[in-house]
């Protein structure tokens, strides 16, 4: 008698996993089909179908059911239906559903920068590991928050909506060496400007301490 064999769940979850996110890719595309730029999530009201097992891990790498997604034009498509909204939860939204995802950190990473006009009136470009690219400035603001565990500083950028980018630690000393020391409400900041916008860091007494 030939014995039977039973998969575990992770073998059947392993399994089945090019099927579903093959068809989650088929959804996505064609929710965004058709139209130029940027999906309109923010305009989306769909149905929350719950969570599914996809991660953005700090470093930018997705994950689905524990495996690194490879296909880069795949981890594209799905950052352009990427919200967070008011719950603090982000989520994969189409007209049709919205699904939760895990995001460690921040969805994207800055992992590029350009500068034009250096001085007062500079602006700078960031590239995201995801390919938007966005310009610092009053729209696109940079904020600074202290890094747990160490008195290192984070920096992040708007990208859109309520998602940010973490600019990489490599393009935070570039950052550093673009500021300048400005006087306000009588103490002394270390701060940075780009598209006319002045983007405070912290005091600029504690700035050493916080770079190195």
């Amino acid at each position: 008698m030939m014995k039977k064999t039973t998969k575990s769940g992770e073998e059947k979850a392993a399994a089945a996993a090019p099927k579903d996110i093959a068809g989650l890719q088929a959804l996505l595309s064609r929710a965004t089909q058709g139209g130029k730029g940027l999906p309109p999530v923010d305009k989306w009201n769909p149905p929350d179908c719950g969570a599914i097992d996809m991660r953005i891990r700090a470093d930018g790498t997705w994950f689905y059911l524990g495996t690194p997604i490879g296909r880069m034009p795949l981890v594209r498509l799905f950052s352009t239906v990427l919200r967070k909204d008011e719950d603090g939860k982000t989520y994969l939204v189409t007209p049709v559903e919205k699904i939760e995802i895990e995001v460690e950190d921040a969805p994207f990473l800055a992992v590029e920068m350009h500068v034009d006009n250096r001085g007062p009136d500079q602006v700078l470009t960031f590239r995201t590991n995801v390919g938007d690219v966005v310009e610092a400035g009053p729209e696109h603001e940079l904020r600074f928050e202290q890094e747990d565990g160490s008195d290192g500083l984070k920096p992040y950028l708007h990208v859109r909506g309520r998602l940010e980018a973490l600019v990489t630690r490599a393009l935070m000393y570039d950052l550093v060496e673009l500021g300048e020391t400005i006087t306000v409400d009588g103490k002394e900041v270390f701060a940075m400007r780009s598209g006319g916008a002045v983007f405070s860091l912290m005091p600029a007494d504690e700035l050493e301490r916080s770079v190195t």
